[in-house]
This record gives structure tokens, sequence and C-alpha cells, in this order.
């Protein structure tokens, strides 16, 4: 193993939100491998494996919400749904700001088809009814997806870039921005934004790969079973339940339903 491969990773992903002057546009960057780190330790301790080109997407996804979470308030909690045709598969993912975290995984069983692939945004705060937006997608790359969602729910151009060594950048476009220089970025130009542009770092943000879910939160979505027990068990002792959120695997006995 070399030294490289044996530093520490850090405990989270910081994104930076930078605003970068004279051309009114929006930088969100991160570097994700203590992300990437912790969903592949969940993965390997919840016993999930995931197609290599699925998988990829998945983490895709995962860094572009969190980069888009960085972009939205603070309060703010997003969950993204995306439903393909093919290959016919859920992707999910969801987080927020409040509590630092950002998680998700595949569906790929019982998975209804589509007539077109789409993307369900669902944006909740605290007090308020979740607002919820429907996109249309035309790909499967999830840095694409993320610029047509700027395109049809922010009504704003956004472009979405993985560079080296996993690092991701968002680029938004704010009101008055630079279109000629906009429309002519590319990854290696947004890589260099920084050297090359007058930029201001308005925040910091910091995120894990971290669902929160446990056994005790998973009990109340089998209440409506507490009086039909045998019809759940199908008599075995023992049945499995997983987070709809990670895929997590919970151990659910009869006693823990009371």
């Amino acid at each position: 193993m070399s030294e490289e491969s044996m530093q520490p990773v850090a405990d989270s992903t910081k994104v930076e939100s930078i605003f970068v002057r004279h051309r009114n546009c929006l930088l969100l960057r991160a570097q994700f491998t203590p992300i990437f780190t912790d969903y592949y330790l969940h993965l390997m301790e919840s016993k999930q494996r995931y197609d290599n080109d699925l998988d990829a997407t998945l983490k895709d996804l995962l860094a572009v919400l969190t980069l888009h979470l960085t972009a939205r308030p603070w309060a703010e909690t997003i969950a993204w749904t995306v439903n393909l045709r093919a290959p016919r598969v859920n992707y999910f993912a969801t987080g927020s700001s409040t509590f630092e975290n950002i998680t998700g995984r595949l569906f790929t069983k019982d998975v209804r088809e589509p007539d077109r692939n789409l993307l369900y945004s669902q944006t909740s705060v605290a007090g308020k009814q979740p607002s919820v937006t429907t996109v249309d997608l035309e790909t499967n790359d999830a840095l694409e997806w993320i610029e047509h969602y700027y395109k049809q729910s922010e009504q704003r151009p956004a472009k979405c870039f993985r560079l080296d060594d996993e690092n991701y950048v968002l680029i938004a476009a704010q009101p008055g921005y630079d279109e000629e220089w906009f429309d002519e970025l590319d990854a290696a130009k947004a890589a260099s934004i920084s050297e090359d542009e007058e930029t201001k770092v308005l925040e910091t943000r910091k995120y894990r790969f971290n669902c929160g879910c446990s056994k005790e939160r998973i009990l109340p979505t089998l209440s409506s079973w507490k009086d039909r027990k045998e019809d759940l068990f199908q008599g075995d002792d023992i049945i499995k339940v997983n987070c709809p959120r990670c895929g997590a695997s919970y151990e659910v006995t009869k006693e823990d339903l009371g």
C-alpha cells in the first residue's frame, strides 16, 4: 500500500460556495472522497452491492445534490428520485444542510416502467408543506440531470463537471451573467476559475454520508401490522426491514412491535 493511500480520509466533505465576480455566476465545488468512502463502508456493512455503472451514477447524483444543497438556503431538506426506463432503475438521494448529511440508494427490483425518464424533486422546510417539482430527463448522465433541473425548475442555466481526484464543480448562472463566458466553460476552465477569475468565497458547508436511520425509527412504519403480526412474519420469528432511504437492514421481532 502506498503512502498516499495510507493517508487518513477527512471526516466530512467541505463544499465551498464562491461568487465569480464580473461573470455573475455561483461556483460550488468540493472533493468527495470522504462522502464516497463512507458510502462504500455503508454498502459493505449493509451487504449491498450495485452494478458498476449504476454505482457510478449514484455517486454522481450524491455529489451533484450536495453541491445543489449548498446553493440553496440552510433550512431546506431536498430529496431527488430519478426514475429511468432503461435501465429500469430508481435512483434516490436526499440531504440536508441543517443536519450536514447526504444519503441515497438504488431500487432495481419491482420498478415501475415510466413513459419517460423523470426526476422528482421534493424540497421540505420545517413548518411548511413540501414543494414538488417534476423534470423530464433526456439522458442517463447524472451531471446532465442537474443541468436539466436548473433549466426547467430554477429557470437559469447551470453546468456541472466531474474533475480529477473525485472533485466536482457546479456553476450556476445568476441574473446578468456573462453568457459568452458561461457558454465556453468546459471542465478545464471550470477547474481553474479561482486562478483565472476574481472570486469571493461566500460560505462553506460540511456534509457526511449518513442516513441517521435506526431500528427505533423504522418500527413506527410497521405500526399497522401490530394486530396482524402473523400475516407479517409468516411463521418466522424474525424479519428483516430495509431503510427506504439508504437500504440498511434491521432485524425485527414480534416483541419489537409491542
